[in-house]
């Protein structure tokens, strides 16, 4: 039972896998920690719309490292934690027609293939189209269900709380702590932990510390119903990032990749984006649209450098910052919840972390490239 007269050491904003990751560490490092969400149930956002893979061949050097030191927890998370593996195989190819070739990137994750190879991996990926790619024998689909789920268990087990549909209305700080009112209710906490995702910097404002320039984007996905089974085929990338498909529960997910600015909010597909969609998928693939079995957008929240934000607001006390997780937030967030438990108790991250070149700096809200 929640106590409103109760002191937490954390009240964590958002109940996505930033803030549900983060409050599991912080749950069961001993701390009182309440999640404060602001929709009625977790990951109703961007969480629960993600197309999740696990690549270590996607995004910046940071956004690798934290991928590469997160593959451990993926493979062997702990007792209890989900009934099944939480990656299964699923392979990413990264296409190109002629005039793309030199955007390729090679490297020890990724093998060259010729044209043939492609088309036997990806059959609906047109010969017309393609003239050679690379292939991510390691990249695995992520049960996105299993893994929040797992955290919010893990964090409810060791004593932590949600409180739900408690949008955030104001705060103050009176003695050392921080006064929230919510529409839940007001709940009093040593630390804020900002995880509020694409509405970060609207909670940051409220608090009165200045905003990292967080900008959220719309992104949309379609599904629909190839003809065939589609159970066996890759993430299948277009190298220019203007589109890409993958299996999802027995259709096919499309998308335009797009990054439309938008401000935060229940983001919904726009027609002209999904217009976009079909148009690019049917020029560089055999598959006729017709019909449309589903459609779907979310937001993925980025700064200007797209590595993530982690740390202490630098002009007011006890404000701690876990946001810009971008396309990126799922597959990092083993990482980047041990980072972040870490760093709001004043220690340095964890060995096994930083061993893959991650620093905090990298990811201070103060840094020069924000």
């Amino acid at each position: 039972m929640i106590e409103t007269t109760k002191t937490y050491d954390f009240l964590v904003i958002g109940a996505g896998i930033a803030g549900a990751s983060a409050a599991y560490e912080l749950a069961r490092g001993g701390a009182s920690v309440l999640i404060a969400e602001m929709e009625s149930h977790p990951g109703y956002h961007t969480t629960g719309r993600s197309a999740a893979i696990f690549t270590e061949n996607y995004g910046n050097d940071v956004i690798r490292a934290l991928t590469s030191a997160s593959r451990a927890f993926f493979e062997n998370p702990p007792d209890g934690f989900c009934e099944h593996p939480l990656l299964s195989p699923r392979g990413m190819l990264m296409v190109a027609d002629k005039a793309r070739l030199d955007q390729l990137e090679l490297g020890e994750l990724v093998t060259r293939v010729d044209a043939d190879e492609i088309t036997h991996r990806s059959p609906a990926v047109s010969p017309a189209f393609t003239a050679g790619g690379t292939w991510e024998e390691g990249a695995s689909d992520i049960d996105v269900h299993a893994l929040l789920q797992g955290f919010l268990k893990g964090f409810k087990k060791a004593g932590g709380l949600i409180a739900t549909n408690a949008e955030i209305q104001s705060f103050s700080r009176e003695d050392g702590c921080w006064q929230v009112a919510t529409r839940a209710g007001n709940f009093s906490a040593r630390t804020i932990v900002n995880a509020a995702g694409a509405w970060a910097d609207q909670i940051a404002g409220l608090a009165g510390t200045k905003k990292v320039g967080l900008q959220p984007k719309r992104r949309t996905a379609l599904t629909i119903d190839p003809g065939t089974s589609p159970a066996s085929w890759p993430l299948t990338n277009c190298v220019d990032e203007s589109w890409y498909f993958k299996p999802e529960a027995g259709d096919l997910m499309i998308s335009p990749a797009d990054e439309t600015p938008s401000p935060p909010c229940d983001a919904q597909p726009d027609e002209l984006d999904i217009g976009i969609c079909i148009e690019r998928i049917e020029a560089a693939t055999t598959l006729k649209i017709n019909r449309l079995v589903s459609k779907r957008a979310g937001l993925r929240s980025f700064v200007a450098d797209k590595s993530m934000v982690c740390g202490y607001a630098d002009d007011i006390d006890g404000f701690f910052w876990l946001a810009g997780q971008g396309g990126y937030g799922i597959q990092t967030s083993p990482a980047m919840a041990r980072i972040a438990a870490a760093l709001v108790r004043g220690h340095p991250i964890p060995a096994e972390i930083s061993a893959f070149g991650v620093t905090a700096g990298q990811l201070a809200p103060g840094r020069s490239t924000l």
